[in-house]
């Protein structure tokens, strides 16, 4: 929620200077209301639509994840913050691998 309301937080966090890169503002706000979105769908009684956001987490941070090494194999982002990226991202997605629906 805080990367919706304060993206320029957090691109501080990743050794940036928020004027600089005031591009960054926008993916920070999408990053942030798809948690909220997806947090809440989740706090969902059992059903149709938390089964879905279970599915969607999976996708949603293996694809968090596989950006998170591009940008760091790629130079996009400092290393330190890179790499701290990359193991918040691969362990939301690992989270996600053990929460998903069994059938």
């Amino acid at each position: 929620m805080a990367a919706l309301f304060a993206p320029e937080f957090f691109i501080r966090r990743l050794g940036l200077d928020p004027k600089v890169n005031a591009a960054m503002i926008y993916p920070f706000r999408m990053f942030g209301i798809r948690t909220i979105i997806v947090g809440a769908e989740l706090l969902l009684p059992a059903g149709e639509v938390r089964t879905h956001a279970q599915r969607m987490a999976i996708l949603i941070h293996g694809s968090d994840a596989l950006t998170a090494l591009i940008a760091r194999l790629s130079g996009q982002l400092p290393p330190r913050q890179a790499n701290i990226t990359v193991a918040i991202s691969t362990t939301n997605f690992f989270l996600s691998l053990l929460a998903r629906p069994r059938k």
